[in-house]
């Protein structure tokens, strides 16, 4: 017979990964059908995962994609949260929120009384 593997509850992996704040955060998402393992829906929190298991959920504006690679003892720093899983999320490149302003910037005081000069001159 096969030896069972480890399982652990979805939302406290998902707490112990770090892509949750809270594990409460984590049920939540959970319990609202937003995360998916290897391709189907998983309603409750409790939900067993394992090595290998594929997880899709939407974290901000974006979708993430990870394939579970060892489950944790604890919830420790992001460093050891991150030997946890693979993430095969496609990058995308990152748009600026903002355009930046191509100017020199702020004017100095010299260049801000040419520029008062001017505008008095076109009246």
């Amino acid at each position: 017979m096969s030896e069972a593997q480890p399982k652990l509850r979805l939302d406290k992996w998902l707490w112990q990964a770090r892509f949750f704040k809270t594990r409460s955060l984590a049920a939540k998402q959970v319990g609202a059908g937003h995360v998916r393992v290897n391709g189907n829906r998983a309603l409750k929190p409790a939900f067993a995962v394992g090595p290998g298991d594929v997880l899709t959920f939407a974290q901000g504006h974006d979708v993430r994609v990870v394939r579970v690679v060892a489950l944790g003892e604890r919830r420790g720093p992001a460093p050891e949260a991150q030997t946890l899983f693979d993430d095969l999320t496609e990058k995308r490149e990152k748009k600026p929120d903002n355009p930046k302003y191509e100017g020199k910037g702020r004017p100095s005081k010299r260049e801000r009384r040419a520029l008062d000069l001017s505008r008095r001159s076109d009246l």
